[in-house]
């Protein structure tokens, strides 16, 4: 089994379910916020233009329902005496109210993340003003106040236009706890302002052209008779031997000022910087048209989580992520040689990560990691078409590698997603494959109007993705639409109208059109007849 491990689920089930305890060495999160936004992804052409394509990623308001109160009553008895403490002193001050039901469902999550925390692992919460004092009151009571290290304020924005009399917010807050006092921690350094290094390393060597500094040689503990003696005229207490002396001497590593009094040089590339403090300004945060945005919304830099991963955890550590997003986390985890989890609840999500790890490290990175809680046969994707049509059919597009089309749930001028391809030289630069998912009952009418689509779109093919086998009516309809060619090619000739079914998709067959890119992630259904041993992670049969 691969050690990186994408699931899809509710994390707090997947925790529970999967992770051990004391399995993991960091965890970094950045939940929705309950500040009543609906974030969208915003998806872009081949050729880099913008699209008026979105999709809704997720909404980030959490209500109080019978849901949410039977998830806060379960905390207060089994989270232990100060959570209780905590969610009562909450919810008397802010009632049922949307901030609490955000709380509500926040606090056993963190409570399943302090157990599955190695003693020596951090977590750091990442938020911003609208809940970050309850949260911090919340961390306190669950890993302990004295495992607070440190408030890191982020400076996300240069500048905000506020409508009302108010100052601009332009930082987020990440919460950084530790398990225990023995935490793993790789003191971060950034590199020092030009104005710094004019200042302080002004001194340049003829020979070498390096900058350095100079540090004091004398001993702090004047009663060093041994190390008191006369050095180039001067008599003092100093910090070595004068043997010592002699070799920093012979090296040129010593500084003689106008008297002859001698100093350390501290060369500037030898330096390893400033140590970073809780101020973050020199992260920048991702611009409009960055290499790295993916058009997700809440998608943090990587340079963010590079440093986290760096200081908090070493080589072969385990990473998570329990809202894992586009999957920033991850792909960095990846790129520093650390194991990682990422946890989403939707296939939108869980997709992006997909064909990001594809996109950064190659058709290779497939075989390093499994993705658990998608369907891997017709009766999981029953299932899962049942629970939420919707999410079956991100995850339906997901097995070709289309984007969705639509700007919510429901159908958007009968196209559900959208392929583009390049051909050959000669051909023309861009061509679109578009695609309808169905789920329910099917029928030949439903092939008619996807011809209809493909010809009012000018697309090159277009694909039904169906769960229900076709019936021979509807093959008929499809092979009467005829073939399209390349231009490149006359000769070359592919059907215009495809079907595909989830069973076929699943075993491995794909559109019929030689310039995609195929290649999708390992799949393992997530068990659904086992639980956890107590408190260990393990599975066991029921």
């Amino acid at each position: 089994m691969p050690d990186n491990v994408l699931y899809y689920g509710d994390n707090l089930d997947i925790l529970r379910r999967y992770v051990a305890d004391e399995s993991i060495d960091l965890i970094y999160l950045d939940p929705p916020f309950n500040s009543n936004q609906a974030y969208n992804v915003i998806f872009e052409e081949e050729n880099g233009s913008g699209s008026g394509a979105q999709i809704q990623a997720f909404d980030d308001t959490w209500h109080w329902n019978m849901a949410t109160a039977a998830l806060f009553h379960e905390t207060v008895e089994t989270g232990g005496i100060r959570v209780a403490e905590a969610l009562d002193a909450f919810r008397n001050m802010l009632g049922d109210t949307d901030m609490m039901a955000y709380l509500a469902n926040m606090a056993p999550r963190l409570v399943e993340l302090r157990r599955v925390l190695k003693p020596t692992g951090s977590i750091y919460l990442h938020c911003d003003p609208t809940a970050s004092h309850y949260l911090k009151v919340l961390m306190d009571a669950i890993f302990g106040v004295e495992e607070f290290r440190s408030e890191i304020i982020w400076k996300r924005y240069s500048s905000h236009g506020n409508v009302s009399v108010n100052y601009g917010a332009i930082h987020d807050v990440i919460l950084f706890y530790g398990r225990t006092g023995n935490v793993t921690w790789n003191q971060p350094y950034q590199d020092y302002d030009p104005s710094y290094i004019e200042r302080f390393f002004r001194y340049v060597e003829d020979e070498t052209g390096r900058r350095y500094r100079t540090q004091n040689v004398l001993n702090p503990n004047r009663n060093r008779p041994n190390l008191e003696y006369e050095w180039n005229g001067h008599v003092r207490v100093w910090k070595w031997t004068r043997q010592r002396m002699q070799k920093l001497h012979d090296e040129g590593l010593l500084h003689y000022s106008s008297t002859g009094y001698p100093q350390l040089k501290q060369y500037l590339d030898e330096s390893p910087g400033v140590k970073v403090q809780d101020i973050w300004l020199d992260v920048q945060p991702l611009t409009h048209s960055g290499a790295e945005r993916l058009g997700y919304p809440t998608q943090k830099p990587e340079a963010l989580l590079e440093r986290i991963i760096r200081a908090s955890s070493d080589e072969g550590d385990l990473v998570l992520d329990p809202f894992c997003g586009c999957g920033t986390t991850v792909v960095v985890a990846q790129r520093l040689g650390r194991r990682w989890i990422g946890i989403d609840v939707t296939h939108i999500a869980v997709n992006l990560m997909r064909f990001r790890l594809r996109d950064t490290f190659g058709e290779e990175i497939t075989g390093e990691y499994e993705v658990i809680g998608e369907p891997t046969d017709v009766a999981g994707a029953t299932e899962l078409a049942h629970q939420d049509r919707y999410q079956f059919e991100l995850w339906a597009l997901g097995l070709v590698g289309a984007r969705h089309a639509g700007t919510g749930r429901g159908a958007d001028r009968g196209i559900d997603g959208v392929l583009h391809f390049h051909e050959p030289a000669g051909g023309s630069p861009t061509r679109e494959i578009v695609l309808s998912v169905k789920s329910g009952h099917v029928t030949p009418g439903y092939v008619r109007d996807l011809r209809g689509v493909v010809e009012r779109e000018d697309a090159a093919i277009g694909v039904l993705i169906t769960l229900e086998e076709p019936s021979a009516k509807m093959r008929e309809e499809a092979a009467s639409a005829g073939f399209w060619s390349p231009a490149h090619n006359a000769e070359l000739r592919f059907p215009r109208i495809q079907i595909l079914t989830i069973e076929e998709l699943l075993a491995g067959e794909a559109i019929d059109c030689p310039y995609l890119r195929h290649g999708t992630a390992t799949f393992r259904q997530a068990p659904r007849d086992r639980k956890p041993e107590a408190r260990t992670g393990k599975l066991i049969e029921e």
